[in-house]
């Protein structure tokens, strides 16, 4: 991979190290733009003529700087932070740098509170030439998902919760929701997760599954009946009786996955069904 031939802040930068100043090492581009990479982030491999990948953002001075650190989220992509601190111009948000993220109060879509979790797009401020966030996300999101297909398999981040359902980025781009009928497990605002695209409405926003549709679902909850059984000595304390809340705590599946997973294991003789629970019959567990 070569040199980047610019700096471009707010992103990974391919940069060599050309020599060692009293604040630390200093990198270049292949067009000799150089930046700092300070003390506290220079080990003893780092040395002039080493070959770093370093993310770029500007300092409380607004010099642009390199860090070994990784923020939440790079220019251009989706994260959900919290809220540092709030003054009467904006928030900063923590985003995994010493520096937090400033969100302008022109671009909060809410008020903003410390301690909150919310969603943020990082962005580029021509003004101020600055790295910024932008809380309100609605114009951000891509709103033509044209490729995406029924049952394909995207990543989502849960970053609000509704009455519907929980709202998710869909492949860092798209607005999605996960309707609460559909998830059978606990889930917290910022993790992120794999779903399945169920449908595509007409204002661009996603219908998504946290379970892909048909065939292949039951074969993954029968997978997970199997593995839970394995990993309990082959006895699982449920049956085709079990309430739908014990079944969704033990193995974050609805009962009617659970249920046609049960039958699908019996076709294969590879379980046992008793008053009792699931068995694992011997040589099923290889």
């Amino acid at each position: 991979m070569s040199i980047n031939r610019y700096l471009e802040l707010g992103k990974v930068n391919r940069l060599k190290a050309v020599r060692e100043s009293e604040h630390g090492l200093i990198f270049a581009s292949s067009e000799e733009k150089e930046v700092l990479l300070p003390n506290r982030y220079v080990t003893k491999d780092l040395k002039p003529g080493a070959v770093s990948e370093l993310f770029l953002y500007t300092d409380s001075e607004d010099r642009i700087v390199a860090t070994t650190d990784r923020p939440f989220a790079m220019l251009g992509e989706f994260a959900v932070m919290e809220v540092a601190d709030v003054t009467r111009y904006g928030a900063f948000m923590r985003w995994g740098l010493p520096k937090d993220l400033f969100v302008p109060k022109s671009l909060q879509r809410t008020t903003l509170k410390r301690k909150e979790m919310h969603l943020i797009y990082v962005d580029y401020d021509e003004r101020s030439h600055r790295l910024i966030g932008v809380q309100k996300y609605e114009k951000i999101f891509n709103r033509q998902p044209q490729k995406l297909k029924r049952n394909e398999e995207v990543t989502i981040l849960f970053f609000d919760r509704s009455d519907l359902g929980y709202k998710v980025v869909v492949n860092g781009r798209y607005e999605g929701l996960v309707f609460h009928s559909e998830i059978f497990r606990p889930v917290k605002i910022g993790e992120s997760a794999k779903g399945y695209v169920k449908k595509i409405r007409d204002d661009g926003k996603i219908d998504v599954l946290m379970r892909p549709i048909g065939k292949k679902s039951d074969e993954l909850a029968a997978e997970k009946v199997m593995q839970m059984l394995k990993n309990s000595r082959g006895i699982l304390p449920l049956n085709y009786k079990s309430s739908p809340e014990t079944v969704s705590k033990m193995l974050g599946l609805s009962r009617k996955s659970f249920k046609r997973a049960l039958t699908m294991l019996l076709e294969k003789g590879a379980i046992e069904v008793r008053e009792n629970g699931t068995f694992l019959k011997k040589g099923s567990g290889k």
